[in-house]
C-alpha cells in the first residue's frame, strides 16, 4: 500500500434535521441534530487509511473543542497528525447543514482551513519527500494548493487534485497535476469550458483525468488518449454523502497498482460507501472492500 500525504480541509459538520426550511426571521423546531467529522481533506484521509494506506494529514484546526476532537478522531483512524496544527484565535472550520426531506442547505465557514499557508508546507517539506503520492482538494487557499503541487514536483511525487469545490484551475497548477479527479461539472469548471462535451475535455488531457459519474462509475483515458470506462458497482444506496471522497481516498491508497486498477477499486469503495449513512461513517475497510469485490466476480 502507498504512503499518502493529504493536504486539505478538516471540518466539523453540524447537521440539523427539520420538516421545512425556515423563512427569513422565522424560528422552527427541528427533529434532530448531530455532529460529524468532515472536510474533504479529512474525509479522503480517512478513506485511504481504512483501505490500508499509511496516511499523513497536513492541515489546520482551531484551538478549540472541535479541533481537538477532530484531530483525535484522525489519530484514532491511524492517520499521522503531527502536521495538523492547532491555530490560536481561529475557530475550527464548520459546515452548518440543514436537512429537509431529500434537500439540504449548507453554509461552510472555513475557519482555520483558510489559515493553511504555503509557509506551513515549507516547514514540513520532509512530508512531501517521504510520501509516495500527494492528494489535495480546494477547500484550503488556492495558493497553498499550488505550493503543494510545486513541492510534490520538486520531490518527484505524483500530485492528485480533486478539484472541488468547482472552480477554474490556473494553467500552471493544472500543468503540475499528475491526475485530476473531478465529476462532470467540476471537469468543465476546472478547464473553463462549461459548454464543452466531457469526452472532448478528457481527450485534451490524456492519462491525466479520472472523472467520476455517479452510479455509472468513472471515465478516464490512458496515456495514448484511449477512453476507458470503469462500470459502477450496483448497490442499493442509503446515503451518497462522501462517495466522491471515498473514491479519491481509495484511488491514492491503491496508486501503486496502476490507474486502471486504482479506479476500479475506487469505484467499488465509493459504491460500498453509499450503502451506509454518513460520509466517514460509510467508508469501508480493506477487508470489507475485498469481500465486496470478491462477491462481484
Amino acid at each position: 500500500m502507498s504512503r499518502v500525504l493529504v493536504v486539505g480541509s478538516i471540518n466539523m459538520d453540524l447537521v440539523v434535521e427539520t420538516g421545512t426550511f425556515p423563512r427569513l426571521g422565522e424560528t422552527l423546531f427541528g427533529q434532530g441534530f448531530a455532529t460529524h467529522a468532515g472536510g474533504k481533506g479529512a474525509n479522503q484521509a480517512v478513506a485511504a487509511a481504512r483501505l490500508g494506506a499509511e496516511v499523513t494529514m497536513l492541515g489546520r484546526v482551531g484551538d478549540d473543542a472541535f479541533g481537538r476532537e477532530l484531530k483525535a478522531g484522525l489519530a484514532a483512524e491511524g492517520i499521522a497528525t503531527r502536521w495538523v496544527t492547532e491555530t490560536p484565535g481561529v475557530a475550527t472550520g464548520v459546515a452548518a447543514i440543514t436537512v429537509c426531506n431529500a434537500d439540504n442547505a449548507i453554509i461552510v465557514v472555513p475557519g482555520a482551513n483558510a489559515a493553511l499557508s504555503p509557509s506551513d508546507l515549507n516547514a514540513v517539506e520532509a512530508a512531501f519527500a517521504e510520501a509516495d503520492v500527494v492528494l489535495a482538494q480546494l477547500e484550503v487557499p488556492l495558493a497553498t494548493v499550488e505550493h503543494a503541487a510545486m513541492l510534490a514536483a520538486r520531490h518527484g511525487k505524483p500530485f492528485v487534485l480533486n478539484p472541488a469545490p468547482a472552480t477554474q484551475l490556473p494553467p500552471a497548477l493544472l500543468a503540475q497535476c499528475t491526475l485530476i479527479t473531478p465529476n462532470e461539472y467540476e471537469l468543465a469548471a476546472a478547464l473553463g469550458e462549461p459548454a464543452a462535451r466531457w469526452q472532448d475535455l478528457l481527450a485534451r488531457l490524456p492519462g491525466r483525468v479520472a472523472m467520476t459519474k455517479g452510479s455509472e462509475g468513472a471515465y478516464f483515458s490512458d496515456a495514448g488518449g484511449v477512453l476507458r470506462h470503469q462500470l459502477g458497482f450496483p448497490v442499493k444506496p442509503v446515503d451518497t454523502t462522501g462517495a466522491g471522497d471515498t473514491f479519491n481516498g481509495a484511488l491514492v491508497a491503491f496508486w501503486p497498482l496502476g490507474l486502471a486498477e486504482a479506479v476500479r477499486r475506487g469505484c467499488a469503495a465509493g459504491a460500498l460507501s453509499v450503502t451506509r449513512s454518513g460520509a466517514q461513517g460509510g467508508m469501508p475497510t480493506l477487508a470489507e472492500l475485498n469481500a465486496f469485490l470478491g462477491s462481484q466476480s
